[in-house]
């Protein structure tokens, strides 16, 4: 006679769904938030921000300015990780990299040039890449390089400056330098795993324990999981965003514009603050360009598609605070040293 205790069939049907159900209310919560921004951004009347002060007001709105901003990009992201772990072929991705460990990594970096999404969207197919098998230093590569060497930031960039002062050729290989030297760093770490987040290392850990009967089904389980992480964060990172450039004076980072050295640093605090998503932000650096040295705009057009507020709370998702703390401090660094070499060479 068995002595285990039999489990209720309500019971256990109960404990199967539960992280599903989680899922579904994260899911439910944060299309909630969306259409709740989406609809004070369209609907709210006038008379209702006169009660709310300046510094309020601008923080909503550059808060919701930034979720509604980064939004798609988020999804599109989601969507092209479900692709590459559901719908490419088993091992389809890592049959054609090279084998060489450098060579790797360089073709990885280029892979923004097929995927035109800005940073925020990366943080979901970068997870998707490691559950795919890509080590923690390639996928970082990814990572940081997507965001600037897509098409669509290349363009943009070309539209905003030419090839003036070299802003354009910097940015693209000053980004390409950097995450190559961010992966290479990372690819030498002893306990590469150790980099990631509990969480995500138990996803990575049971990725293949259980598949259901149907791609469709993968995916869209896969989308409810994914969605559930990410919007969170970017709701925290937008409204960090928004605090933050509120309280921060441009009177005095304009101040700073034609000093070689602290024009750069200010910039970079700049594009930390306003997170602007890389497809855009060389409209957006434009119109300090009369007032800053170029090498300035070169380290915010790399230092901000790498690293700002928002970015730091999707990768949270991932990747552990002592990793990017480190990771914050290298790309800072490579970044100052772009900008003004750009300075003197100016």
């Amino acid at each position: 006679m068995s002595l285990t205790k039999p489990v209720p069939p309500h019971h256990a049907a109960h404990g199967s769904r539960t992280p599903r159900s989680r899922g579904a209310v994260g899911l439910g919560l944060g299309v909630a938030l969306v259409l709740l921004f989406v609809a004070i951004r369209l609907l709210a009347p006038e008379e209702v921000g006169n009660l709310l002060s300046n510094s309020v007001q601008d923080f909503f709105t550059l808060s919701i300015s930034v979720v509604i901003e980064s939004l798609p990009f988020v999804i599109l992201g989601i969507l092209l990780s479900i692709g590459v772990q559901v719908w490419l072929p088993e091992g389809f991705l890592l049959r054609h990299l090279p084998r060489n460990a450098v060579a790797r990594r360089i073709v990885i970096s280029m892979l923004g040039v097929l995927l035109p999404v800005c940073e925020c969207g990366n943080v979901p197919l970068a997870r998707g890449l490691i559950l795919r098998g890509l080590s923690v230093g390639e996928s970082m590569t990814f990572l940081l390089a997507a965001p600037i060497l897509n098409p669509v930031t290349i363009i943009t960039t070309y539209q905003a400056f030419g090839w003036d002062d070299g802003i354009l050729v910097s940015r693209i290989l000053g980004g390409f330098v950097i995450a190559n030297l961010i992966g290479w760093i990372y690819s030498r770490h002893s306990s590469p795993m150790s980099l990631l987040t509990p969480k995500f290392q138990a996803s990575c850990a049971h990725a293949h324990d259980e598949v259901p009967a149907t791609r469709t089904r993968r995916s869209v389980d896969m989308f409810t999981k994914e969605t559930s992480a990410m919007l969170p964060a970017l709701f925290v990172g937008s409204a960090i965003a928004g605090l933050i450039q509120v309280g921060v004076s441009r009177d005095l980072l304009v101040t700073l514009g034609q000093n070689p050295v602290l024009s750069v640093f200010a910039l970079m605090a700049l594009a930390f603050v306003v997170s602007i998503c890389s497809n855009v932000d060389a409209f957006f650096i434009l119109a300090f360009g009369s007032t800053f040295m170029p090498g300035a705009i070169v380290a915010f057009l790399v230092f901000g598609p790498m690293i700002d507020v928002k970015m730091l709370a999707l990768m949270r998702t991932t990747f552990t605070a002592r990793t990017l703390v480190q990771l914050t401090v290298i790309v800072g660094l490579a970044s100052a040293a772009l900008g003004l070499a750009v300075n003197a060479l100016a």
